[in-house]
């Protein structure tokens, strides 16, 4: 099975400005990211690393139809959970076995340099995303 570590908390947010002082107080943050604009993902994203190397990502939305407005709009709040993985097709393959539904193709992430995500809805409706740590151009994924 395929290699995993949790990397990040996701949180939906109108404004990363507007809390960004408060969340950082609150959660302890070590660091702060720089803020990434993601025009694929339609949205902007800031990660505040917390003292046992997860990051907490806050993300707003960048434009009207972004994927994250929905949420947005029945409060925001917690959103998913993104785990680093060896391969994604591995990953996606072992959660389709697990009757997981793929929500987003794989495709490359800004805010990770370019290595690719992809989004699955687990059968008990956790939205997580999967982070790559392979060479995005080593792997061809058919899924």
């Amino acid at each position: 099975m395929n290699t995993h570590r949790l990397h990040h908390i996701g949180y939906v947010v109108s404004s990363i400005a507007e809390g960004l002082q408060r969340w950082e107080s609150a959660v302890f943050a070590r660091s702060i990211s720089a803020r990434y604009t993601d025009e694929i993902q339609k949205a902007t994203v800031l990660f505040l690393e917390l003292s046992n190397g997860v990051k907490l990502e806050l993300v707003e939305p960048l434009t009207s139809d972004s994927p994250v407005n929905g949420f947005l709009s029945k409060g925001g709040g917690l959103h998913h959970l993104c785990f680093e993985v060896g391969s994604l097709t591995q990953q996606i393959q072992y959660m389709r076995q697990q009757h997981a539904v793929l929500v987003r193709r794989p495709q490359p992430a800004v805010a990770f340099g370019g290595r690719r995500i992809a989004w699955m809805m687990t059968r008990d409706r956790m939205l997580v995303e999967y982070l790559e740590t392979n060479d995005p151009a080593i792997e061809k994924v058919d899924v």
